[in-house]
């Protein structure tokens, strides 16, 4: 077998797994209904970090694509021992009433079996879940990371758009197509457009026309055409609550019983923004800022020249951004010291 086919086929996977290869060496930590708990330390030293990624369409390798294309080995790299990922698993028929508060209790039981508090790094939608959990259970999250998440739909993209100008109806059709669910294909060709290899290029910033390219374009091709399947509940709730009415910057999101307040987060925060980001523009992206109790003081932000899969999987994201963030996490930072005196 060919050196750079380790990451590229696995074989056959176990059910409700890629049947791609992760990047990093990971094991399971915990399984749980709607995600396996994949734990990619290389020491059970420090705080762990926990990499919400998105629940939306693609599977969890989007954090661990391949070499200098992975957030995880980025964060290794910059000195994260402690490093675990949700990996969500696709609906399956019984998943199809499955709720966000179905997800955010998962992620709390996670939570309490790595250790709280943790650091979380949320990718995309991910974001906003973690924003959810952060808000329901402040004590439980030392340091908060957005990368390109949705927050604030009231300013425009391209998702909030398509989220509020189609009619309900469609979003109602998408689950009963799918028998209580929504089927990632559908959803696929639904969201997205299809992808030429130049916008991979672009993408993972780097030229496909070099060694290592062709191998890495399949890889790439394979990970966008493997969907998630997602609940039905879920799925209505995110459209409808978060995209369409905005609930959760509007203050009318009920997590897990409790209403939701983001001024009740407080946790240092990072946001990382892409600047060619058509999906979650980066004025999205950073106006997080202005809606959390986090003191001015203890907000970093940056903005990389990236679209939004560069965000998590391009190479000069990874070479710049990224290394910042593993800073970042393990940085003594202003006033925290004080805050826990």
């Amino acid at each position: 077998m060919d050196s750079w086919r380790w990451w590229l086929d696995r074989g056959t996977p176990e059910p409700n797994e890629s049947a791609l290869a992760w990047t990093t060496a990971n094991t399971v930590a915990l399984e749980l209904p709607t995600m396996r708990l994949r734990d990619c330390s290389t020491r059970q030293v420090g705080t762990p970090v926990l990499v919400c990624a998105p629940y939306a369409l693609h599977r969890a390798l989007i954090a661990d694509f391949a070499p200098g294309h992975s957030v995880v080995q980025s964060l290794q790299r910059g000195g994260v021992d402690r490093i675990y990922l949700t990996d969500w698993r696709s609906a399956s028929s019984d998943m199809r009433y499955l709720s966000i508060d179905s997800y955010l209790g998962d992620l709390n039981v996670a939570i309490d079996e790595i250790g709280a508090p943790v650091d979380l790094v949320g990718l995309c939608q991910g974001g906003w879940l973690s924003l959810l959990y952060a808000a329901r259970f402040p004590a439980k999250v030392r340091r908060l990371v957005l990368v390109g998440a949705p927050v604030d739909l009231s300013i425009e993209s391209s998702l909030s758009q398509l989220a509020r100008n189609a009619p309900g109806v469609v979003y109602d059709q998408l689950v009963a197509r799918g028998g209580g669910n929504v089927s990632g294909e559908e959803m696929l060709r639904f969201w997205s457009r299809k992808l030429t290899p130049h916008d991979i290029a672009v993408a993972l910033q780097r030229s496909l026309s070099d060694a290592g390219g062709p191998e890495l374009l399949e890889r790439f091709e394979r990970w966008n055409a493997e969907t998630l399947n997602l609940p039905g509940t879920y799925y209505l709730q995110i459209v409808n609550w978060i995209f369409r009415e905005n609930r959760i910057v509007a203050g009318g999101f009920t997590a897990l019983g409790r209403k939701v307040d983001l001024r009740d987060v407080k946790a240092p925060l990072f946001l990382l923004a892409g600047l060619d980001d058509e999906v979650v523009p980066a004025v999205q992206a950073l106006a997080t800022a202005h809606l959390v109790g986090t003191p001015p003081a203890l907000i970093a932000a940056a903005s990389e020249p990236s679209d939004h899969l560069g965000l998590f999987m391009g190479a000069r994201t990874h070479a710049h951004a990224w290394p910042r963030i593993a800073e970042w996490l393990r940085a003594e930072l202003p006033g925290v010291l004080a805050r826990r005196a």
